[in-house]
């Protein structure tokens, strides 16, 4: 029998047939490996969207919070704070009561002094000189009476008597008395320099010590600071100061006080500008002539009280993380106003009812699932 061109063909057309099929079911494969990779990876990119961060936080609230201004200065040298004892006459110190250094209170016994015999004697007859005038002007006003005094006379008297009064007011006024005489201090303070010593003659107005006052109830300046040009415009009258100690024995000493006079040029020494301040120094170990350190609290305000570590920055500005309700991270603007070493004063819409991020902010963003340190913020 002769075969056929069609039968000898069946064997390569089926062969083709299945090479076709082997490729159909290969791409198929290919095609459905990749769909299930795509699903995989989409699946884990879900899965780090909803990673949970965790993060520690702390309570806020709105206080008080300043700008501190470091300066540095030295107790009981503004030229405002001292007292120049003297004596408006002659006079001999017989005793001296206190020496260099010593703290007094008002009316406590500094010296005591014998008034020159010529300065005694002036107060005498000035007395004399009131008691003679006034004897004058009621003779005159009885002759005045009886016509037998004028009325220029009369005015005459009346002069002498007033001049001889306002002499011996005068003389009263310099204190002088006969014998040995008790100087007083005028105010509460330490004795800075004593100028004349026992038996020494002073002439009027010579100094004869210094007192160096601030105790609380002298509103002068007590302590001289100097601080950096740039930062005076921002001091004012009646900011608040802490006096801090420089040496190692007061390095944890301090004292409170505040600002009563803020130069307004530069001291052409030490270039810094002038800062007066009144500090109640009462018991503390700040005596006259310790040099000390000052934070000068500037721009006092009531804001927002956030640590350092909470506030980030980008293009954007400044902004904190606060965790919601839902424990969602929230992106919160703020602007800082303060900083006050560890701690930012900042305005902004800051929820104090929420936990603001201190840790692990830099790897939040907005709407980010966290977790809080602790189960609640601190």
């Amino acid at each position: 029998m002769r075969n056929s061109p069609l039968a000898a063909r069946r064997p390569r057309i089926a062969t083709y047939a299945i090479s076709l099929a082997c490729a159909v079911l290969m791409s198929a494969g290919v095609h459905a490996a990749g769909a299930a990779s795509a699903a995989s990876a989409s699946a884990g990119d879900d899965a780090a969207d909803q990673s949970v961060v965790s993060v520690q936080t702390v309570r806020v609230q709105r206080a008080v919070i300043a700008q501190p201004v470091r300066a540095y200065g030295i107790v009981a040298a503004s030229a405002s704070n001292l007292t120049t004892i003297n004596l408006p006459y002659i006079a001999r110190i017989v005793q001296m009561r206190v020496q260099a250094g010593q703290s007094v209170t008002r009316g406590t016994p500094l010296f005591v002094v014998q008034a020159d015999p010529a300065a005694v004697l002036a107060a005498t007859q000035a007395k004399s000189a009131v008691t003679l005038a006034q004897g004058e002007l009621a003779r005159t006003q009885s002759l005045y009476d009886k016509g037998l005094a004028t009325q220029s006379q009369l005015a005459t008297a009346r002069k002498a008597a007033e001049d001889a009064q306002q002499a011996l007011a005068a003389q009263n006024q310099t204190g002088v008395a006969n014998g040995n005489k008790v100087i007083g201090a005028p105010i509460d303070g330490v004795v800075l320099q004593l100028s004349a010593a026992q038996g020494d003659q002073v002439q009027p107005g010579a100094a004869i010590l210094q007192l160096a006052g601030g105790n609380g109830k002298d509103a002068r300046a007590n302590v001289t600071l100097g601080v950096e040009p740039s930062d005076v415009p921002a001091i004012r009258t009646g900011d608040m100061v802490t006096l801090h100690g420089l040496s190692t024995s007061l390095a944890r000493a301090a004292a409170d006080g505040q600002v009563v006079l803020v130069g307004a040029s530069v001291d052409q020494q030490s270039q810094l500008v002038n800062v007066g301040a009144n500090v109640p120094l009462g018991q503390s170990a700040f005596i006259p002539g310790t040099r000390v350190s000052a934070d000068i609290a500037t721009r006092s305000g009531t804001h927002w009280v956030v640590p350092r570590a909470a506030v980030l920055k980008d293009d954007k500005g400044a902004y904190v993380f606060q965790i919601t309700p839902q424990n969602k991270a929230r992106r919160v603007a703020v602007v800082t106003q303060i900083e006050n070493g560890d701690r930012y004063g900042v305005d902004g819409p800051i929820d104090g009812a929420q936990g603001l991020v201190v840790s692990g902010n830099y790897e939040l963003k907005d709407g980010m699932a966290v977790r809080a340190g602790g189960g609640a913020p601190r």
